[in-house]
């Protein structure tokens, strides 16, 4: 058992992470424009209108409160461990110094369920808009095509889903500043439509439509805020870029807390528009943002609207896929997983093996598999690795050999241990069913760490 707890120091993977030969080019603004890229998609262009009509009306801008609330005290809690230990993997990384082996990989193992189901659910939603923008200009992609497996509907894959994973991937092997480059583009293409939204928008709102404000009570507005929690998802791929950037222990933190503050007033702004514009009841459709406008005769901003999400879910997709290779990066490079998932390239320092072969798995969820149900599994896996983050600032703090210099957690030890019960709070708001999956993918990882892992895990050759 003593090996199961085995625990990295911080100057262990300071080493690795000299020998790793990543280029650290990232200042903190491009950190946050990475954490918005991440974060604002899905959770803004589809989210508001379902979780609105099925479960928090108009009260749905405090579900988004509520769990900015929670992101924002774990973000504060990723901060400090980026700034402590400032090297790539996340939580991954965070649980290997201050829990030891087995801890880490089941992070690692549920985060690698989180940014693969991010990607392929929100590849599937890019696909639904993409048919949609096409749509308009008279352009159609075959019905064969354009969904996952599904005879009885007339759908068997979803090719445009696996093109824009497979693009991504080819984007991120050419260099993480290249891919922060076009991310810049991206972030101010989409955040320039939401405006547009809502300068337009708030002429339209009528007050009467917020009326009752809260029909589902507050019940509806803390399931609601562990749906929405979905579109915060992100933030947190902010951190898998430690060892990328420069000063991380100032730009770090900057970059994490910066991206959620603006994302989250985004999200209560759009939310508060929406459900001014439409009935509440009205809103569950895909496309929510661009729906109400049609509605109120804007239908050039319409367009407008539906360009903008389809630009905005691609940086989703890139931030969420660059995460989830650095992950498997760190993993590999611990011995965990097999030796090529962490192979950087001479030419472009990136890890080109483990980008593709992050991206063929995803592509093949997102383009045959039906993810309605599995989103909730991204919520579940992104909950244990931030309520294990907010714990674990207890144990970073009594670690001698960690500097005392960088970003610490105000208020210490009351807000980690309120981030890890709000976050298990959160939690008890999801189905049962979702609590079954991430158990069984839980115990498929654990055998796999007994089967390979142990084996080959380079705390052996201490």
């Amino acid at each position: 058992m003593n090996e199961w707890f085995r625990k990295k120091s911080l100057q262990e993977l300071l080493q690795k992470k000299g020998r790793a030969q990543l280029e650290q080019t990232l200042s903190a603004f491009d950190l946050i424009l990475l954490g918005i890229g991440a974060i604002v998609g899905t959770g803004i262009f589809i989210l508001p209108g379902t979780v609105a009509a099925e479960h928090a009306g108009p009260a749905i801008v405090f579900s988004f409160i509520i769990a900015a609330i929670v992101c924002a005290f774990a973000g504060l809690c990723y901060s400090e461990f980026s700034s402590s230990v400032p090297v790539t993997g996340s939580a991954y990384s965070y649980a290997y110094v201050v829990f030891g082996e087995l801890f880490a990989w089941i992070v690692g193992w549920v985060l690698i369920l989180e940014y693969g189901l991010a990607v392929a659910s929100v590849a599937t939603g890019w696909s639904s808009y993409l048919s949609a923008l096409l749509a308009g200009l008279q352009l159609h992609i075959p019905q064969a095509l354009s969904g996952p497996f599904n005879p009885a509907a007339g759908t068997y894959i979803n090719l445009p889903a696996i093109a824009i994973i497979m693009g991504t991937a080819y984007l991120l092997t050419l260099g993480v500043k290249e891919s922060s480059r076009i991310n810049t583009i991206m972030v101010f293409i989409k955040v320039g439509v939401i405006v547009l939204f809502l300068a337009v928008g708030v002429f339209y709102v009528k007050p009467d439509n917020w009326q009752p404000f809260m029909p589902y009570g507050t019940s509806g507005i803390f399931g609601g805020a562990a749906l929405v929690f979905f579109a915060y998802l992100g933030f947190d791929s902010v951190s898998n870029a430690a060892e990328e950037v420069k000063n991380p222990q100032r730009n770090l933190p900057i970059g994490i807390i910066g991206s959620l503050f603006i994302c989250t007033l985004l999200y209560v702004s759009v939310s508060l528009v929406l459900t001014g514009i439409a009935p509440y009841s009205q809103l569950n459709v895909s496309d929510p943002v661009s729906y109400v406008i049609s509605l109120v005769g804007q239908d050039w901003i319409s367009g407008l609207i539906a360009l903008g999400a389809v630009v905005g879910m691609m940086t989703v997709i890139l931030v969420m896929s660059y995460g989830g290779s650095r992950l498997l990066y760190a993993i590999s490079r611990d011995g965990l997983l097999p030796k090529s998932m962490s192979q950087i390239d001479e030419k472009y320092k990136t890890p080109i093996k483990n980008t593709w072969i992050f991206a063929i798995a995803v592509s093949a969820c997102a383009g045959f598999v039906p993810l309605a149900k599995l989103a909730e599994l991204v919520n579940m896996g992104t909950l244990i690795a931030f309520a294990i983050v907010s714990i674990g600032i207890l144990f970073l703090r009594r670690n001698k050999s960690i500097p005392s210099g960088g970003f610490k957690v105000p208020f210490y030890p009351v807000l980690p241990i309120v981030s890890f019960l709000l976050c298990l709070f959160l939690m008890t708001q999801l189905s049962p069913y979702t609590w079954m999956a991430c158990g069984i993918w839980i115990i498929a990882g654990i055998a796999i760490y007994f089967m390979y892992g142990r084996k080959y895990s380079h705390m052996n050759d201490n």
